[in-house]
Formats: C-alpha cells, structure tokens, sequence
C-alpha cells in the first residue's frame, strides 16, 4: 500500500474559498449582456431569471462559476445574451449584495428591483417599548402543572 504524503484531496481544496475577502472592481454591462434577478432555480447548472429588460430567460450556469460560485434565488446575477436564442442566456458573473446596492445607486438597475440580502442592523434602543406582563413564581408554576 502506499502511503499518503500529501496533505489530503480535492475535498480539502473545495473547502478554501481564498478570494472571498478581497474586493474585485465592479463589472458594468457591455454589449449582448444583461442583468437578472434570479426567479427560480432548475437544478443541473441551469436557472430561470428575469432580466432587467423584461424578458424571461433560462439561464445556463457556466463551468467556472458551477461548484465555486453558489447562486440562491433573488441574486442579481450578469448575463451573456446569446444571438441565436433569445430565451437562453448564460450566467457570466453573480453579484454581492455590496455590489447590486452599488448598481442600483449608479441607476444601472430599475428602482422596482428589490435586493433580498439587504442587512438591515436594529437600532439601539428600538427594543424599549416592548412590555410584558408580570407573572410572580407562584402563579406560574401552578399553570405549569396544570397544563402537564
């Protein structure tokens, strides 16, 4: 048998996902491309988006973005058009959440397009007007006996 020197398999690269952290430049549209909101996912590397110039498209995830680039319904996503088949497209890029807010503030994106992942942080303070009402030890335990 031989013995293994290596520090493990493809699984222990799948793990590593190194260019997370960095911030790539924004990509713009260009000719025979467009953006899409991910409506619905088929299964088998392909999706059905809706493209921001109103058509509906099934869209064909390519082999660099498949097992690396994970896309979720609601994810605006850059499509390549293809001239020959005006229902298809491809998917060339997936868009951060950062990056869709940056588009639509650069008014690349119509205003009724709705961007799921916004995070929205709870104000400090936003929690004072919530009461409860006060039960003392004993009435409490005897409700819980009474419901066992």
């Amino acid at each position: 048998m031989p013995k293994n020197k290596g520090k493990g398999g493809k699984n222990r690269r799948r793990g590593k996902n190194e260019n997370e952290t960095e911030k790539r430049e924004l990509v713009f549209k260009e000719d025979g491309q467009e953006y899409a909101q991910v409506t619905k996912m088929l299964g088998n590397g392909r999706l059905e988006a809706m493209c921001f110039d109103g058509t509906k498209r099934l869209c064909h995830i390519r082999g660099k973005l498949r097992k690396k680039v994970w896309i979720n319904t609601g994810d605006i996503i850059l499509v390549g058009l293809r001239d020959y088949q005006d229902a298809k497209a491809d998917v060339i890029l997936k868009y951060t959440p950062d990056e869709a807010r940056n588009l639509k503030s650069y008014g690349e994106f119509p205003e009724s397009v709705k961007i799921n992942e916004t995070v929205t942080f709870v104000d400090e303070g936003m929690d004072d007007d919530i009461e409860f009402d006060e039960m003392s030890d004993e009435e409490s335990s005897d409700d819980d006996i009474d419901n066992i």
